[in-house]
């Protein structure tokens, strides 16, 4: 009869395996490792029990045991797991070899002792152990063979991600926080409530080897759209029983409130939103990421190429977004050709149905640039994204649409990233498309069958009549011009009826109400011009701006005589005061600092429930503080509170500010996290380690007069 025996018999030496699997940052004192890279564990044995037998040990996955593996005595081949032993004194050094392409997940190893007629005279159980990908490893198909790229899209937790429009690209930081504690085992819960998961679950265990299977899951699961998925996306107010948006600084929040709500849809995400916890999942998993924004993102439903936006404002057909995020991840692809290795892009964003779920990816960046549509997956729709046309037309009485305006080379602009060297940004645009005009980007229009111009050599006359729109960079709550021009470039005088509207949109073009619009007939004197200035006043957007604070101002003008009248457009996003972050005093490990944020009220109105949002991967988890009462216009509010950071290292602390009329107000420092000396004596903080936050206080100032 067997003895059966528990963990109290095995040292997992989790320190020393994690540290030399670089997965210390995310636990200490479990075993988690990478595939592909031997780890060993102690186990109390005793010689007398090996002289009369051998070990066996077995593998579980699953948690009905979808997979059972029987770990070889010797090195066959690489596709299989091994082990060695080393008898010291009462117990014996087992070392496991993973094979590169093993399955991603927990398992649970047995170790049997077994008598020489092949009875099992003892049973180890009970130990667990993670085991996740490794970019480290040539083998591994995530294989990355440039360290600072690793340092930068797997291990660090601190990211920025780019928003705005091309002409003012505004950036917003984020907290990924892979290594949080609970997230590798949330990712894990991502897996586990998959579709796939929960119709196969031996099928779906025995396919986590791969990383094209897993992170298209991961794009399918992000959104809640067709299953028990994370984030419930929402573009227009309101947003009644959730948060907005702008709100979050960080993927933890989410992810944990998905998990400890039993995997209902957290409320309310958007790109960047879809693309930063996918991120943080696909780091946590070992998979290097990073996070990628295309500016003037195009939507092709219907895959002509060709983006038709007619001059109403309720269509929810074709549309452009003034950015889109998405991320790409790097791995090998052995089901496509040769080719097509590298960056993957995989976006999360629920946009339209991939195989009848909501997912896109992984799709090979190189296969866009090429104009590969037929690689999968997805292709066809990303190619659009970065590369199709812009067509205005107008409802004319009638009801028959004249076309205005063709644009074909808005879409796809500085496509962007962080940079692995700081937080600069990166323009990735030549990985996704050749030069504009060069004979290699017509080559890639031919194959992929968008419409080429055809090119000249000659310099183009300029139109007779051409619009412009200026405009300075104005402030959320100030008041600004918008100047619409009109030049008559040629010989007669023109006679001209002029419209400026300014509408607010949101980032990806939804409308939200009209603020201000003129009509004027004006004679324009041939080789002159005219302006007309259109006063923007707070009060005419604070209504119906979003989140996003994003002013559409169109110009559209037709000429007396002429059947083809001709517009513009510009996007002015209003920007809104930094939070100004401060810490005082060095940061310690388990050691209280003090931090301070200061915020004035830039608006002519006051503010009514405001409320600080701080969070920092390794520093505290998010807490909000509440700011009691109304702030006044011009009001400086200062707020002061203490936590004690938790790991060592260079944080970022991010903070958001939110109110009645004033959102997505960001703020971020720069913390350095010393290790505590050696004669510190733990107090309070030491003891109970980041309790988020131990005290806030709100210090104000008035303006004068006030």
């Amino acid at each position: 009869m067997a003895n059966h025996c528990l963990t109290s018999d095995v040292d997992l030496r989790s320190r020393e395996n994690n540290s030399s699997h670089r997965t210390k940052e995310i636990d200490r004192d479990r075993l988690i490792v990478r595939r592909g890279q031997p780890f060993s564990i102690a186990v109390q044995i005793c010689d007398s029990e090996l002289q009369k037998g051998h070990l066996e040990l077995v593998l579980h996955l699953g948690k009905r045991d979808e997979v059972v593996i029987k770990v070889q005595r010797q090195r066959s081949n690489a596709g299989h797991w091994w082990f060695s032993q080393q008898a010291l004194q009462d117990e014996v050094m087992l070392t496991l070899h993973s094979p590169p392409a093993a399955i991603v997940g927990q398992y649970r190893l047995a170790v049997l002792v077994m008598s020489p007629n092949g009875h099992i005279v003892r049973k180890i159980e009970g130990i667990s152990f993670h085991l996740l990908f490794n970019p480290w490893n040539q083998d591994d198909a995530v294989y990355l063979p440039d360290e600072t790229q690793l340092q930068e899209y797997l291990m660090n937790e601190d990211g920025i991600i780019y928003s705005g429009t091309a002409e003012y690209i505004s950036s917003i930081s984020w907290n990924y926080g892979q290594f949080e504690d609970n997230i590798m085992d949330i990712c894990f819960e991502v897996l586990d409530n998959s579709r796939e998961a929960l119709k196969n679950s031996e099928m779906d265990m025995e396919r986590r080897s791969d990383p094209v299977y897993i992170s298209r899951m991961i794009t399918a699961m992000v959104n809640a759209n067709d299953d028990r998925g994370v984030l419930a996306g929402k573009w227009e107010p309101p947003y009644s029983k959730g948060v907005v948006p702008s709100k979050w600084t960080g993927s933890v929040p989410i992810l944990r409130q998905w998990s400890s709500s039993g995997a209902r849809a957290v409320k309310y995400g958007q790109c960047w939103v879809f693309a930063g916890v996918a991120c943080t999942v696909l780091r946590c998993l070992g998979i290097p990421t990073r996070l990628v924004t295309n500016f003037c993102s195009a939507h092709d439903v219907d895959g002509n190429l060709c983006v038709d936006l007619v001059d109403t404002f309720n269509s929810r057909k074709d549309s452009y977004w003034n950015f889109h995020c998405w991320v790409e991840s790097w791995m090998r692809r052995h089901d496509l050709p040769k080719g097509n290795n590298g960056w993957q892009i995989l976006d999360p964003t629920p946009q339209e149905r991939s195989d009848g779920v909501f997912c896109c990816g992984p799709c090979p960046v190189t296969a866009i640039k090429e104009g590969n549509l037929q690689v999968k997956y997805d292709a066809p729709f990303i190619f659009a994204e970065v590369n199709a046309d812009i067509t205005h037309w107008r409802v004319l009485p009638d009801g028959q649409r004249q076309k205005i305006h063709v644009d074909q080379s808005s879409v796809g602009r500085k496509i962007s990233t962080k940079s692995v060297y700081g937080d600069s940004r990166e323009d990735i645009t030549l990985l996704y498309k050749y030069p504009e005009g060069s004979n290699e980007e017509r080559a890639v229009f031919e194959k992929a069958g968008r419409r080429v111009t055809q090119s000249t050599n000659e310099i183009a006359e300029p139109p007779r009549l051409q619009l412009l729109i200026k405009h300075a960079k104005p402030v959320f709550g100030s008041d600004f011009d918008v100047i619409a021009e009109v030049r008559n470039n040629g010989d007669e005088d023109a006679h001209i009826q002029l419209m400026v509207l300014a509408t607010a949109v949101t980032y990806n073009s939804l409308h939200q109400g009209e603020c201000k619009s003129q009509t004027i007939r004006v004679k324009v004197a041939a080789h002159a011009g005219h302006r007309e200035v259109l006063r923007l006043r707070y009060k005419d957007y604070a209504t119906c701006a979003s989140e996003h604070h994003l002013i559409r101002v169109k110009a559209f003008a037709e000429a007396q005589g002429q059947n083809q009248p001709f517009m513009t457009m510009t996007d002015i996003p209003l920007s809104v005061p930094e939070l100004l972050v401060q810490l005082q005093g060095k940061a310690v490990v388990q050691q209280q600092v003090t931090a301070n944020i200061s915020f004035t009220n830039p608006l002519p109105a006051p503010l009514k429930g405001g409320v600080f949002t701080v969070e920092g991967a390794g520093l505290l988890s998010a807490a909000p503080i509440h700011v009691e009462g109304e702030i006044f216009p011009g009001q400086k509010v200062e707020i002061r509170f203490s936590f004690s950071p938790v790991r060592t290292g260079v944080r970022k602390l991010l903070v958001d500010f939110d109110s009645d009329r004033l959102k997505d107000v960001k703020g971020t420092a720069t913390v350095v996290v010393r290790k505590k000396s050696r004669a510190y004596i733990p107090g309070i903080s030491g003891i109970f380690g980041n309790l988020g936050l131990l005290h806030a206080t709100r210090l104000t100032g008035f303006p004068s007069g006030i």
